[in-house]
């Protein structure tokens, strides 16, 4: 589904990723780990298309990232999900449903289907000035899954979220991975990248230091902390 080969994104004289390669499988949940300023939200915006690799590639399905072709099968939410405050949920989700050529019917359709999934259905007729954060990231991912993309790339997504929120994250999650949906994502909160994601790449310093699966670290009776200082401790970074 997704591989990185050998690249390197320079900005100026800082290098912000440092020689990383990865492949990520069809239907995976792939999280992205590391301090600030450790290369992830870099990557991120290269699998966007945002910026480019200096060196290296990137290919979502076999097509070169940043592509129109390659774009059309992903879906995003950022952490600081904007939106018009003078739109309603709804007007937003027209708005979207007709970036991906749908209308009549079927932009109703899709458009139920995903606020039924998102819980955001009550709420849908709110303008989004008067949404909270975690109203806003709901509203958010209703568009970023909208289409049913194959590749969906989350930036934070418990972001503003509370107890019961991030829950219902969870939920949504896992029904679109059983769906088949590929799911990178970056987050701190590691708690809930134990409940969710397959597999883990620990950065720091734009390098990956470590990748593990979620399941092999917690057979061995550790924590995704625990993984993570000793990978930083063994490259001594």
């Amino acid at each position: 589904m997704l591989i990185l080969d050998s690249v390197t994104k320079l900005y100026g004289p800082i290098l912000a990723v440092d020689r990383v390669s990865l492949q990520i499988d069809k239907g995976d949940c792939f999280a992205l780990l590391g301090p600030n300023g450790a290369g992830k939200t870099t990557i991120v915006r290269m699998l966007l298309g945002f910026c480019k690799p200096t060196t290296g590639t990137i290919r979502i399905n076999n097509i070169p990232a940043g592509s129109p072709a390659a774009r059309a099968g992903m879906g995003y939410l950022a952490e600081q999900q904007r939106i018009p405050p003078q739109l309603s949920g709804f007007e937003y989700l027209k708005r979207s449903a007709a970036m991906l050529g749908l209308d009549g019917p079927l932009m109703r359709r899709e458009i139920e289907r995903v606020l039924e999934l998102c819980k955001m259905r009550a709420e849908a007729a709110g303008r989004a000035g008067g949404y909270s954060k975690g109203m806003l990231q709901r509203i958010g991912l209703a568009g970023a899954i909208m289409g049913e993309p194959e590749l969906l790339v989350l930036d934070e997504p418990a972001s503003g979220l509370d107890p019961f929120g991030i829950r219902d994250m969870r939920t949504i999650l896992d029904t679109l991975q059983q769906a088949g949906t590929t799911i990178v994502m970056n987050s701190h909160i590691l708690s809930e990248v134990e409940k969710i994601c397959d597999t883990v790449a620990f950065m720091n310093h734009g390098r990956i230091v470590h990748q593990d699966t979620v399941n092999g670290i917690m057979e061995r009776g550790e924590t995704l902390e625990d993984v993570f200082v000793q990978a930083l401790e063994k490259k001594n970074v």
